[in-house]
């Protein structure tokens, strides 16, 4: 009985308007899968009467809307910032999205996970659990997004924070990809968030360009090491873009925060939802694979 009343829920929510049988209607349209999920008014005219000790049957609504849209967003760091961007802009598109960080995503809809992505011991738990949360066969996009910036020197760089930097910038990837390659089918990404420094220095910088050279190398070792897989990579590399971490890094200095914003062609910062939407692009684009996409409103060289 169950079975039967499951074909009729999945032919109804295939025949609404903006979706389609393979679960990739538009975003937005009224009575669609997108809109069920996020309209609760939509939703109560689509849920039947309570039964038995009144469940209804959402539930079970959310398991086929999981089935026919089968995709999946794993993101570092999306509690603030370009990666919470990131979150939303994917969630507007349907995916099922995964952050895994210290601090939550504070958007609802987002599955978080807690772990301090410098712990190897506490990561692996947290990749442990990753791994039950992900559904098998689906499209999966993976995004590196979490970094750590600290002001240092070449001359003044001690073991400890160089190996604190890579802990988080490159081993915490490595690590991700190891877990989630293998669960990859064809159409998954692999995205990295590099930096303006991932191809050039400055002063006062060197294990965050350090390490996001040595990202540039991994992105591209996954280009070559899964061709022929179906999965592709790139890197999306951010000018200055107004978040909290760089803000802070300023001390919100307004001044400080002017002249930044003027070392590119159109004279401001870059917003974050700017970078999200060119990794929202990437992340359905195979003919980007390999590619150092930098994004910085035509920086000005001094």
């Amino acid at each position: 009985r169950n079975a039967v009343l499951d074909r009729k829920w999945l032919a109804t929510l295939t025949a609404l308007p903006g979706a389609s049988p393979s679960g990739n209607g538009g975003a937005g349209a009224e009575g669609s899968c997108d809109t069920l999920e996020s309209d609760p008014w939509q939703r109560r005219r689509w849920e039947t009467k309570p039964g038995g000790a009144g469940r209804k049957p959402w539930a079970r609504w959310r398991m086929f809307l999981t089935a026919v849209n089968m995709k999946q967003l794993v993101i570092t760091g999306a509690s603030s910032g370009i990666g919470l961007a990131i979150a939303r802009r994917f969630l507007a598109e349907g995916w099922q999205t995964i952050n895994l960080s210290r601090r939550p995503c504070p958007e609802p809809q987002v599955t978080n996970l807690s772990v301090d992505l410098q712990d190897p011991a506490g990561l692996e738990v947290a990749l442990a659990e990753l791994g039950g949360r992900l559904a098998r066969g689906t499209q999966i996009c993976l995004v590196h997004n979490a970094a750590r910036l600290e002001p240092d020197r070449i001359d003044e760089l001690p073991d400890a924070r160089l190996r604190a930097v890579l802990e988080l910038n490159l081993f915490t990837p490595n690590r991700l990809n190891q877990t989630l390659i293998p669960l990859m089918v064809q159409g998954s990404s692999i995205l990295y968030i590099g930096s303006t420094l991932a191809e050039k220095a400055v002063p006062g910088a060197a294990s965050y360009t350090i390490a996001k050279h040595a990202l540039v190398g991994m992105m591209r070792a996954t280009a070559q090491d899964l061709a022929g897989r179906g999965i592709h990579t790139c890197m999306i590399c951010p000018g200055f873009t107004d978040t909290p971490q760089l803000r802070a890094l300023i001390s919100d200095d307004p001044k400080r925060l002017q002249a930044i914003a003027g070392m590119n062609a159109f004279g401001r910062l870059l917003e974050p939802a700017e970078i999200a939407d060119l990794v929202a692009i990437a992340a359905v684009s195979p003919a980007l694979n390999g590619a150092v996409i930098h994004a910085n409103l035509g920086q000005i060289e001094r």
